[in-house]
């Protein structure tokens, strides 16, 4: 795939691109203007939700079991999985059973963020390395999630090598008031499509 990034190269391994409908990732360049995020529901082996930054040229991608909140009070864990592709923000539809994460995607929110991060004399600090420091917060401007959110790593090593025992908590900080929390992900319908998992497994095709 020449000039693939590197940090797409444990997504490349998993995935039989030949079986999955998942975009391949062939080096989209990264989007002018504000970064991109993704909220996906996806009902694999368990249903969770995925929530991805746009960061360089890449989707930095958690899992987060109960869904993002927009309830300040509202703790979620969020463990960190393998980048994704730019392209995958658009991505709905069944996953083969047997392929890797197999299961139905839906696009539950999608739209940008501004990277909100400083440092202790008010600088801004860049994203990425916010992340690789272990805290990074933002404003999203999506359909459903808007305002200031937090992604803080409070257990594991370095970001990237310190493995499964990795996590974070994805927390609304402030902005946009006292929003409700997660939908019933079986009911929530696509920002793409208004389709429910349901639908979407029927019309796709459970492979």
């Amino acid at each position: 795939m020449g000039g693939e990034s590197d940090g797409l190269r444990e997504y490349h391994g998993k995935r039989d691109f030949g079986r999955t409908g998942e975009p391949a990732g062939e080096g989209a360049p990264g989007t002018v203007g504000e970064p991109r995020f993704v909220v996906q529901i996806h009902d694999a082996s368990t249903l969770h939700f995925d929530f991805r930054l746009q960061v360089a040229d890449v989707l930095k991608s958690w899992s987060v079991p109960k869904g993002p909140s927009a309830d300040p009070s509202d703790k979620r864990l969020a463990v960190p999985t393998e980048d994704h592709p730019l392209e995958y923000e658009e991505f709905e539809g069944v996953i083969p059973a047997g392929e890797y994460g197999g299961g139905t995607v839906i696009v539950w929110d999608h739209g940008t963020y501004e990277p909100l991060s400083h440092d202790r004399r008010g600088r801004p600090v860049d994203f990425a390395e916010s992340l690789a420091h272990g805290h990074a917060r933002f404003r999203l401007h999506g359909a459903k999630l808007r305002g200031e959110y937090a992604l803080t790593r409070f257990r594991g090593g370095p970001d990237r090598s310190a493995g499964e025992d990795v996590a974070w908590l994805l927390v609304k900080t402030a902005g946009g008031g006292r929003g409700r929390g997660t939908p019933d992900p079986r009911r929530a319908r696509s920002a793409r499509t208004g389709r429910t998992l349901a639908r979407v497994a029927a019309e796709d095709g459970r492979g």
